[in-house]
């Protein structure tokens, strides 16, 4: 019995547990993602010998924990929105003679079955998705994996068990909460009045703290010199009680300013949806609070994630040749011919047990070229140099480290640039080098990286070559660059989901007590249209507020990414396009549903 009214509960409300379920389905469907791709057996075999210290799992495993955090914050509140829904059906229950203990079965497997249910439809979907990123993730990295499982049983335990666990926390939380309110509460909880009490003083402090402590955190977030691991904590804790004041007291003082205002507040509705978001604005500090770091964390985490795509740009700009031969082997050669050559510079020389003699003449018409950073931060440029050629033999000068760095055995032994009648008489091995540039580095980059590959198969003293070499550096960047833009997106993408959903969840949760004030301005004659101007600039600016508050925090807060971007801020506007779009639609969203209820014309 207690089974078929949780399923009747659930069915009779499903458009409301509709927007809760797109929040679960999302957070468990990029939760599954994130696993399998961190604990990914044949993906971690082949990414080992390509990144050092298999740094994608260390990337997706900070997201999964990331990720973790929020999951737990929202379904807080979508738990709190659960029981919002039913309080008085539970309240009409225990009215009819139900016992609690029997009620508090009923809302516990409410809870459970909505909980796993989206878990079990975002893992269901999280197989699609891991196999689009993961497909788009190994082309990124040119990594040939053969079996790489998007249906892994140790993912969908994880997931099936966390969410579970924090499910089965969060039924007994509510009923716990149920069982301990009194029946009346639940029937009328919803039309008690906000108590809101005038303190100017105390509010005046607070507006001034909140501003000083958000002052404090953004300054801290620029000390470029200050170690991270600092800041950070410093910088959440002011962030998080400035927010807080500023919205507790600054934003009411500037409304009750405009209420004062006869001019503006007396135009249409205006004085009563002011009112509306004096007490809105006060009932909901915390949420707010709540929702403009998480819009921070979100947007960050999206703007971030696409801006390490930029350092692309450096990881090649950082090396002038695109790479190295050495090798005549049929192998080589057949992926050589593949490649569309720009440029091609080749030097024959003879290796002795200690020296590496070369042809002097060679390097008059083709002289070593390199490249040198200039300016600093974000002016930090790379421009073409020719290394002279007569200091390509001078032992410890950077000229000849350089060019020591392009030959195996370059650094071990000692160069020398001699004639060609010299050279004739030097007794040894002679080998040759090619340093080669294409047309398209990035369409030619994965045959380049099997040629260096093959080169360091074939010749130990390689190594040194193939490990400095433009296509190995490429792939670690292409790595690292890869794995926080796929964590950054998807994760920006959940917490947009989940702090839009909160909102939604907040504002639609109080929808049924403002029905009656909507009701009574219509009778007295005010027109629809009119009425839902009012809802639209209510609601409005309770997405707005922690939307502003959030963007700040971003701007101040990529400041802390300097040591590891480049550029932290190129290409700022695409993210925040993204994000104020996706926003956007779950605002108007919520003023289409906020609408239904309270404007029926029934």
């Amino acid at each position: 019995m207690i089974w078929k009214l949780s399923l009747t509960g659930i069915k009779s409300r499903f458009k409301d547990y509709l927007v809760l379920f797109s929040g679960l389905i999302v957070a468990s469907m990029i939760f599954y993602m994130f696993l399998t791709l961190a604990i990914n057996p044949a993906f971690l075999k082949n990414n080992a010998g390509i990144l050092e210290n298999n740094l994608l799992t260390y990337i997706f495993g900070f997201g999964i924990v990331l990720l973790l955090i929020i999951t737990v914050v929202y379904l807080v509140y979508a738990n709190t929105f659960l029981l919002s829904m039913r309080k008085h059906d539970y309240g009409m229950f225990l009215t009819l003679g139900a016992k609690s203990s029997r009620i508090g079965l009923l809302i516990f497997c409410e809870t459970i079955i909505t909980g796993m249910l989206a878990a079990a439809l975002g893992i269901i979907l999280g197989f699609g998705l891991t196999a689009i990123v993961g497909h788009l993730l190994i082309s990124r990295l040119g990594l040939v994996i053969a079996h790489f499982q998007v249906l892994l049983p140790s993912a969908i335990l994880g997931t099936l068990v966390f969410f579970a666990i924090v499910f089965l926390l969060g039924a007994l939380r509510n009923v716990y909460k149920l069982t301990h309110t009194k029946v009346i509460d639940l029937l009328h909880e919803d039309q008690e009045p906000v108590k809101f009490k005038q303190r100017p003083v105390l509010h005046s402090l607070e507006a001034v703290l909140g501003i000083v402590l958000l002052a404090a955190g953004y300054w801290i977030m620029q000390k470029h010199g200050l170690d991270p691991f600092n800041v950070i904590p410093v910088a959440l804790v002011t962030i998080v009680a400035g927010s807080y004041f500023v919205l507790n007291s600054l934003f009411t003082a500037i409304i009750s300013s405009l209420i004062k205002r006869h001019s503006f507040s007396y135009h249409g509705l205006r004085m009563f949806t002011l009112g509306q978001l004096k007490f809105r604005l006060h009932d909901y500090t915390k949420i707010l609070t709540v929702i403009s770091l998480l819009f921070a964390l979100a947007l960050g985490a999206i703007t971030v994630g696409l801006n390490f795509n930029s350092e692309k740009e450096m990881a090649k700009s950082s090396i002038y040749y695109d790479a190295t031969i050495i090798s005549k082997s049929s192998d080589v050669q057949k992926e050589l011919a593949k490649v569309s050559i720009k440029s091609k510079q080749t030097y024959h020389y003879i290796e002795t047990k200690r020296d590496l003699y070369f042809n002097q003449a060679e390097f008059k018409n083709q002289p070593i070229k390199a490249v040198e950073s200039r300016g600093q931060g974000d002016n930090l440029t790379w421009t073409e140099k020719t290394l002279p050629t007569s200091q390509l033999d001078r032992a410890k000068t950077e000229t000849n480290n350089e060019f020591g760095n392009l030959l195996p055995n370059g650094i071990a032994k000692k160069i020398h640039l001699v004639s060609a009648a010299r050279l004739a008489k030097v007794k040894g091995q002679q080998k040759f080098i090619s340093l080669i540039r294409v047309n398209d580095f990035d369409k030619d980059f994965p045959v380049l990286l099997k040629i260096e590959q093959l080169q360091n198969k074939e010749t130990p003293a390689f190594n040194t070559v193939y490990t400095s070499s433009k296509p190995y550096s490429y792939q670690g960047i292409l790595g690292i660059i890869s794995g926080f833009e796929f964590m950054g997106f998807f994760l920006g993408l959940a917490f947009l989901t989940m702090l839009a959903s909160t909102l939604m969840f907040k504002v639609l949760s109080s929808a049924a007590s403002d029905k009656l004030r909507y009701q009574m301005l219509f009778k007295i004659g005010t027109r629809w249209q009119v009425l839902k101007q009012s809802v639209a600039e209510e609601i409005g600016t309770l997405f707005l507020i922690p939307g502003v508050l959030g963007i700040i925090d971003v701007l101040f807060g990529l400041q802390l990414f300097r040591t590891i971007l480049l550029r932290p801020y190129t290409g700022i506007w695409l993210p925040f396009t993204i994000f104020i779009v996706l926003y956007f639609f779950y605002y108007v969203l919520t003023v289409h549903l906020y609408e239904k209820i309270v404007l029926a014309k029934n």
